[in-house]
């Protein structure tokens, strides 16, 4: 991709926008807008060869509330890199004609950006080109074309291309932001269930792998028990600067960036907000729930396991001991992980954390500091590996409506009624989930 600075549209960019492009932005070419108008949300939506969905996705929009249309943007980056297929640059190009299109003649508010990094000599980089990159093409933009000049809180939203949207999404993102003083948010999502019978069993199964985790976490009272899918998450610009902004991963840039926010904001879901994730399976990125989608479709390996609930057993006595404020020597420390278990105590060994807690303990000026620190130190990473630290050498998965119930059961909630015997039906299936979504 040719570097091209961002075009800073706004005249008033604050000194900490200015110090963040200045030493963190990506190059990109200039948003194509329709006209100078500058706005308070901004929705990024970075795009690949996804010209049928994004109609779907503006379609979505069109049935919303149209509330705050007249001061948001949707901006889409269309991306490949030089060596993408010929089809995939054939439909970015028909997708950045046809959104061109759209922008003088859409009458109902809606506000639609372009970043090109599709057309010959705008490509992506080879290396580091990716959703990641895109991503953080389309926020570091955004931070360029916001209203300065008003006191409403800038927000960006992160949303993908393969998505729609309930009709109250916008509304409930910005007025919760506002109402609360948000810095950082997730919305609720739902993969449609409306597909042929293959596809509804395999997207249950994955939708149930992500909330499964997610509910383990909050089960373990885990301060990073948080969905973490990138269509979900929004910030403001003092949330987005302070973390120095999204990553250039090519996939799970989504994890790091929330994670990000995490150790520094409270993270909190907008109700009522719905994001409604494609269902199609995938092998654009080495893992996420388009992979997994693809795993089950071709029977590679046991779709139905999840980690085993003793894991988050662990887990949750862990966090109880280490996380209690009350100062303790590093000594200590490994000692109460060794008596909750001795395949513990090896994972903390391995990952240097005698040098890490001392560090911390001798670094930190207040007990106050310490606990941030040991936030920061035994993060959203560092917990999913050892949840698959004692998952290979403790703890197997075990079979998934199993470990369902058990960790539902520690929590007392309801269990579906289902033959303990085979994989439940649709159904049952359907039952669990809707469990899960309520829960996480």
């Amino acid at each position: 991709m040719t570097d091209k600075i961002i075009n800073h549209t706004s005249t008033n960019l604050p000194q900490t926008i200015q110090k963040y492009l200045t030493k963190f932005a990506a190059f990109s070419p200039a948003p194509i807008l329709n006209g100078k108008k500058l706005f308070d949300n901004i929705i990024v939506v970075p795009a690949i060869a996804e010209l049928e969905n994004i109609k779907l996705l503006l379609e979505s929009f069109r049935k919303a509330d149209a509330k705050h249309f007249q001061v948001t943007l949707i901006l889409f980056v269309i991306n490949n890199l030089k060596f993408s297929s010929e089809e995939a640059k054939s439909n970015n190009l028909k997708t950045i004609e046809y959104l061109k299109s759209q922008m003088p003649t859409i009458d109902d508010g809606l506000q639609i950006g372009i970043i090109d990094c599709a057309s010959e000599g705008n490509e992506l980089d080879e290396k580091d080109g990716g959703v990641g990159l895109a991503r953080k093409i389309g926020m570091d933009t955004a931070l360029t074309i916001f209203d300065y000049d008003n006191n409403s809180k800038k927000i960006i939203i992160c949303l993908d291309a393969d998505c729609t949207i309930n009709r109250n999404y916008l509304t409930e993102i910005v007025e919760r932001f506002k109402e609360r003083n948000l810095h950082a948010a997730y919305c609720e999502y739902e993969h449609p269930l409306n597909v042929d019978v293959q596809f509804k069993r395999a997207i249950i199964c994955c939708e149930i792998f992500l909330r499964y985790y997610t509910l383990g976490l909050k089960f373990a009272g885990s301060h990073f028990a948080v969905n973490t899918i990138g269509s979900t998450v929004a910030c403001d610009v003092e949330a987005y600067s302070k973390v120095q902004g999204m990553n250039k991963r090519k996939a799970g840039e989504d994890f790091y960036f929330i994670e990000k926010l995490l150790k520094i904001y409270e993270v909190k879901k907008i109700e009522g907000a719905i994001i409604y994730p494609s269902s199609r399976d995938s092998r654009r990125v080495p893992f996420g729930t388009g992979q997994r989608v693809s795993k089950f479709i071709e029977n590679e390996g046991d779709a139905y396991q999840l980690y085993s609930h003793k894991s988050f057993l662990v887990l949750k006595a862990w966090l109880c001991k280490f996380m209690n404020p009350a100062h303790k020597k590093v000594g200590q420390y490994l000692d109460e992980a060794r008596d909750i278990d001795e395949s513990l105590f090896r994972f903390l060994m391995n990952n240097d954390f005698v040098n890490s807690i001392d560090k911390i303990i001798t670094n930190s000026k207040s007990e106050i500091q310490i606990q941030k620190q040991k936030v920061m130190w035994f993060d959203g990473f560092r917990t999913l590996k050892l949840i698959h630290y004692l998952r290979d050498h403790c703890f197997p998965n075990g079979f998934m409506f199993d470990e369902l119930d058990y960790l539902l059961k520690s929590i007392n909630q309801p269990i579906p009624q289902r033959i303990h015997v085979s994989i439940p039906s649709v159904e049952i299936q359907i039952e669990y989930l809707s469990i899960l979504r309520n829960l996480t």
